[in-house]
């Protein structure tokens, strides 16, 4: 997500979004005129104004998010692009159904572009924000009934631990899940700043001071949990190889570790079963050029694979 598309990705909020190793994964999903590319995550639009002019006019760009706020600024931005485009406000664990409903039995390229969206952290009022007081939400859907609200002040102090274990990697996690559990027995947590500072005051002070915030890992376990970020990752990742014509191609950025290994053994899988050819054998990093203009490029990965 970088480079010809950063001016022009702009919305009337004045939000800028740069497509994450934007020349990397065009170079990867190798489109041509009159092909067929889903967008998983089509957030802002900006991996799909790019690959819109690979595809041309006989293009068609099937782009699919969670997010109907996301998919109503990526239409508006692709509204004078070249290639016909399918903007669809769903899951992409749901890709075989999609198709099946859109009368399409295979496409040429998929991108999965995992993690959080750029419009989603930069409003504070969506709740994914450490550094931005805002209600404690994380909900990528706002259909969704269940926010990091619920999560925070109804978990058990055990259940609080594993998620932040499991999907954080914290190391302080019991510290962490029993401080929550004490300061909301007294009032309800509401907001990104109470969490944040509660996990501050958690984590021994010779602790605090790293190169991340340290509630960066107690924030993303949450929003993972709240939106079951992984939950059937690997057979969606299934479902994207199925999807693909022979020679067609699969793009995965993922942001962090869980995400990454659960890529690499699929693909491992997909490989050993002759079904695709793993393009990349360790994953791609961005540059330091673009980790310097995008610091929130600096924990992406990028694996592809073609379907044999």
């Amino acid at each position: 997500m970088l480079e010809a598309t950063i001016d022009d990705i702009m919305t009337e909020e004045k939000i800028a979004h740069i497509p994450v190793m934007n020349r990397e994964v065009q170079d990867y999903l190798n489109l041509k005129p009159g092909d067929t590319f889903i967008d998983c995550t089509l957030g802002l639009g900006g991996h799909s104004r790019c690959a819109a002019e690979a595809i041309g006019g006989q293009g068609r760009i099937i782009g699919i998010d969670r997010d109907q706020k996301a998919l109503d600024i990526a239409r508006e931005r692709l509204s004078d692009g070249p290639a016909q485009c399918d903007f669809i406000h769903d899951d992409y664990r749901n890709i075989d159904r999609i198709l099946a409903d859109m009368g399409i039995d295979r496409v040429n390229g998929i991108l999965m572009d995992l993690g959080i969206s750029s419009l989603q952290l930069d409003d504070p009022q969506r709740g994914f924000s450490i550094r931005e007081d805002g209600p404690l939400d994380m909900r990528m859907d706002q259909g969704n009934f269940i926010s990091a609200y619920d999560l925070v002040n109804s978990l058990s102090e055990n259940e609080l631990a594993f998620i932040l274990k499991k999907y954080g990697e914290e190391r302080w996690h019991y510290r962490i899940a029993h401080n929550l559990v004490q300061e909301r027995s007294r009032r309800p947590i509401e907001t990104t700043k109470e969490l944040s500072d509660i996990v501050w005051r958690a984590i021994p002070k010779h602790n605090r001071y790293q190169k991340i915030h340290p509630a960066t890992r107690t924030f993303q376990a949450i929003r993972i949990a709240v939106n079951r970020e992984l939950e059937g990752l690997e057979i969606a990742l299934q479902k994207c190889v199925n999807a693909l014509a022979s020679g067609g191609r699969l793009c995965v950025i993922s942001f962090h570790s869980l995400e990454d290994r659960i890529t690499k053994h699929a693909f491992r899988a997909f490989a050993k079963g002759e079904r695709v050819e793993i393009l990349t054998k360790k994953p791609l990093r961005p540059t330091e050029a673009e980790t310097q203009g995008n610091p929130r490029s600096r924990s992406a990965r990028l694996r592809a694979l073609q379907k044999i």
